[in-house]
């Protein structure tokens, strides 16, 4: 968020508009994007009655229909363009007074640039949330907060889980795809929120006091968009600051922990660790195959809580699920939920889709969805699963490293499918650390380079190219996992598009490996 003086009659006014019944009217506003958080901050804002301008380059026919709805709703003006970004634009003939931004735009992006210069303040729509979060005659919902380089959506549904599951209302909120906002304006009076932040959401807020909050891990990621790796530290740290009752870390990475130590934390909050080993006081654990809780009972220095089992996550539970469901199981406990709530949450929690999802068995070969590792340190977890493997992966590299992932878990890769427009840094790291690996190429042309529906069918038909090529190097026992370690954007409409069409790639050749064993007279069970 944009710092700026407090002496001024606009700064002062804004720093009054700590509610929902403050008086946001005629209040002058620019929102930049048109997507899902860009919509609800607009919508919300003129209903709150603020003089509204929203500025997106997309002129998709989507983009035009939020657009329209907008515009009878009572926005002041939509402008669709590529050029419309490029400077700030007026409201009614005067500078905004306030710029509320969408997470995906950057900090130097020339529009939010030009509104820094002129002292504009920039709010992100988690700051807006935050700031209208209390309205007269309504309940306000409590906050949990949740981030981290990976495994926050499915933290965020654990707690979420969790809080139901000790008869709360509540609901997941944030990055995970609703947007707060949306929340906020619902008729339903919310106990409390399990919200998801990403990076870019904590830059553009200053104004957050979560009841409890959570890093759950932190490696290199979004480095081309917060400009350094220290930077994007930076603002991961900031969901800590303000936190009211604990601030939760992980015990195995030092990073998090700095974090809390550095953080301006409410008086009398709490510092407590989340390990996968056996906690020390003031930690959640794991003992004999039981989670434990040695923060939030009274007599922790002799005895420990039990929150559940690792079979309550299912037939397997890799490390990096454990670590999440502590996190989780800490958040609720911050929170007040007892022990038994914690374990009917974890058993009552399904996974999404595209987070180490089991596709098929054929041929005694196992094909994984993990469709949601768009970096490094997710693709690590998700190999470190299997034994031996034949890895789908590649494409929109967002500036981090591969030397590390790929040096670990070279012994375990039977071979390499590389996607992508351009992977050449994966495929350097591979010949560097992974000389023995055969690697093969999809051919990236076939993408057509841009994001449109054409676009769209055919990186479904890169999928299917990379599907044939695993299937012909995969032998029974190994396991083909699509973990990318990198965005999608560049063949994908998303990182669920990418792993829908693994998906159904995966069930074609299920289909075609069925009917050719029909043809050869075998049998096949449904």
């Amino acid at each position: 968020m944009t710092s700026f003086s407090n002496s001024t009659p606009a700064a002062q006014r804004l720093a009054s508009l700590t509610s929902w019944d403050a008086d946001w009217s005629g209040l002058r506003v620019v929102v930049a994007g048109i997507g899902v958080s860009g919509f609800a901050a607009a919508d919300t804002l003129i209903e709150l009655g603020a003089r509204v301008v929203v500025v997106d380059a997309s002129v998709t026919e989507r983009a035009e229909a939020q657009a329209d709805t907008l515009r009878i709703v009572g926005a002041e003006d939509v402008l669709l363009e590529p050029d419309a970004v490029a400077r700030l634009p007026k409201v009614d003939g005067e500078w905004p007074e306030l710029v509320v931004t969408s997470p995906g735009w950057r900090p130097d992006q020339a529009m939010l640039a030009e509104a820094e210069r002129r002292d504009i303040p920039v709010w992100g729509d988690v700051e807006l949330a935050w700031r209208v979060r209390t309205r007269r005659g309504k309940k306000t919902a409590d906050w949990l907060a949740i981030t981290g380089t990976n495994g926050k959506t499915t933290t965020v549904g654990m707690t979420e889980s969790m809080l139901r599951a000790a008869g709360l209302t509540a609901v997941a909120v944030g990055n995970v795809g609703t947007p707060i906002l949306d929340a906020i304006r619902e008729p339903v009076e919310y106990d409390v929120f399990a919200v998801e932040l990403s990076s870019f959401q904590l830059h553009w807020a200053s104004s957050l006091s979560p009841v409890a909050s959570v890093v759950l891990n932190v490696a290199e990621d979004h480095v081309d968009w917060h400009g350094s790796y220290e930077a994007y530290l930076a603002d991961k740290a900031k969901v800590y600051e303000n936190t009211q009752k604990a601030c939760i870390y992980n015990a195995e990475q030092i990073e998090t922990e700095r974090m809390v130590e550095e953080a301006d934390v409410v008086e009398g909050c709490r510092a407590v660790g989340f390990t996968t080993r056996t906690p020390a006081v003031s930690m959640l654990g794991v003992v004999e195959g039981l989670l434990v809780d040695r923060a939030f009972i009274e007599e922790r220095r002799d005895h420990a809580a039990e929150l559940g089992s690792l079979t309550d996550l299912g037939p397997v539970a890799p490390r990096h699920m454990v670590a999440n469901a502590l996190a989780a199981a800490a958040l609720v406990r911050a929170y007040g939920v007892e022990p038994a709530a914690v374990k009917a949450g974890l058993q009552a929690y399904l996974p999404g889709d595209h987070r180490i999802q089991p596709v098929a068995d054929i041929g005694g070969v196992a094909w994984v969805n993990d469709s949601k590792a768009t970096n490094p340190h997710a693709a690590a977890a998700s190999l470190s699963a299997f034994e031996h493997v034949v890895w789908i992966a590649g494409g929109l590299a967002k500036g981090v490293a591969y030397d590390q992932l790929v040096a670990d878990q070279a012994s375990r890769l039977r071979g390499v499918v590389l996607i992508g427009r351009d992977s050449s840094e994966l495929a350097g790291a591979l010949a560097r650390h992974a000389q023995n690996v055969p690697v093969y190429r999809v051919d990236p042309g076939q993408t057509g380079g841009d994001q449109s529906a054409g676009a769209a069918v055919a990186g479904s038909d890169v999928m299917a190219s990379a599907v044939r090529l695993a299937a012909e190097h995969a032998e029974p026992g190994d396991t083909v996992l699509m973990a990318p370690a990198a965005a999608s954007m560049d063949q994908f409409d998303s990182y669920a598009h990418r792993g829908t069409a693994f998906v159904e790639a995966v069930h074609a050749l299920a289909r075609d490996e069925a009917g050719s064993g029909r043809d050869r007279g075998e049998t096949t069970e449904e």
